[in-house]
């Protein structure tokens, strides 16, 4: 409703009934009169910014109209909206003043009329706005709190939630970059340590002080993007040569057969490079295998990374390595899967979707 409508019906009705009930606006009291109805009508104009005054100003052209034409007329309807705004804005102390002196204003100017009930009238009119909105304001501030209490509880689970993500994250992020490298590492070592000769050995060496490199490396990357908040470089399918050098050094013949793909979204690149890189290590940590091929293909408007070994490994509980990878495709709208590979050994399966973002 626009603003200004409900004072303007208000005034209508109450200049009417007030022409009604002295037929006509004839002698100099019924035009003070209608004066004072269209003053306080207007008045009702300012009843959101000023409740209390436009209330008293309502009071007072009640005893005004009273004195004026020694009885209680229409006005009693100017003084019931501004009362309802006192009480709707929160000074109920202030309504409960003036309804009661409403009421006495009324009664004073009802001797004349010889009781016709019109004090009855406006007392339970006064009753009705004050009990009404009261309890009406106090459901609304009920329901504004169990609100706030609500949208607070929603935040804080949502908080929760973000954190628990966050550290879901970190953990993968740390297992992927230490767990393969130190897997490599491991190998390297248990070859020099069973391999008396010293040229396998001075080998084995070289590969531990380069896959110890590659780890600080990924460490120091791993930890700058926890430090900062801006963008920061993560790897992509464009390191997986790195990742079958590395594991070409544990004495694996890998095999990398790369479809050409558009360019992928940076979540979808990071996810198909840590899950190319869990696999490989559970190979040469597992599987004992001698022999392994990465397949990486588009389909339709998804990327799908396959690693297939030789080896033995048989498919068991899923561990760190496997929930790991299955978290990151799910986190993209993806799915990944594990089990015997067509021609043994063990394979893994990721299809990851380039329209979701994590």
């Amino acid at each position: 409703m626009r603003r200004g409508v409900p004072e303007v019906a208000v005034g209508v009705v109450a200049l009417g009934g007030l022409i009604v009930q002295s037929h006509g606006v004839d002698s100099p009291a019924d035009v003070a009169a209608a004066l004072v109805v269209l003053a306080s009508t207007g008045a009702l104009v300012l009843r959101r910014r000023y409740p209390v005054a436009v209330g008293v100003a309502a009071l007072a052209a009640i005893a005004a109209y009273g004195a004026l034409l020694h009885r209680p007329g229409p006005i009693m309807l100017v003084f019931v909206v501004a009362l309802y705004t006192v009480v709707d804005e929160g000074h109920l102390a202030v309504a409960l003043g003036l309804g009661a002196a409403s009421v006495v204003a009324f009664a004073v100017a009802d001797v004349n009329t010889r009781g016709n009930g019109a004090t009855l009238l406006h007392a339970g009119w006064v009753v009705a706005v004050i009990v009404g909105v009261t309890r009406n304001r106090r459901a609304y501030l009920t329901e504004a709190r169990a609100r706030a209490v609500a949208a607070e509880q929603r935040a804080e689970e949502a908080a929760r939630r973000r954190a628990t993500e966050e550290r879901l994250r970190i953990a993968r992020e740390l297992h992927d970059v230490l767990g393969h490298h130190l897997s490599m590492i491991n190998v390297q070592a248990s070859a020099a340590l069973h391999r008396p000769d010293p040229d396998r050995s001075t080998q084995a060496l070289t590969a531990i002080k380069q896959a110890s490199r590659e780890t600080l490396q990924e460490l120091r990357r791993t930890i700058g993007i926890l430090r900062t908040d801006g963008p920061v470089a993560a790897p992509g399918l464009d390191g997986l040569d790195d990742l079958v050098t590395t594991a070409r050094r544990a004495g694996l013949e890998i095999r990398a057969e790369l479809a050409e793909t558009r360019p992928l979204p940076p979540d979808v690149d990071l996810a198909a490079f840590r899950i190319v890189q869990e696999a490989l290590t559970n190979v040469t940590r597992h599987a004992g295998a001698t022999a392994a091929v990465v397949r990486v293909r588009p389909d339709r408007d998804a990327v799908v990374v396959e690693i297939e070994d030789d080896g033995t490994g048989a498919p068991g509980p899923a561990g760190a390595g496997i929930t790991g990878m299955t978290e990151r495709a799910e986190a993209l709208g993806g799915t990944l899967a594990t089990g015997p590979g067509p021609a043994g050994g063990f394979r893994v399966s990721a299809r990851l979707p380039l329209g979701v973002a994590a």
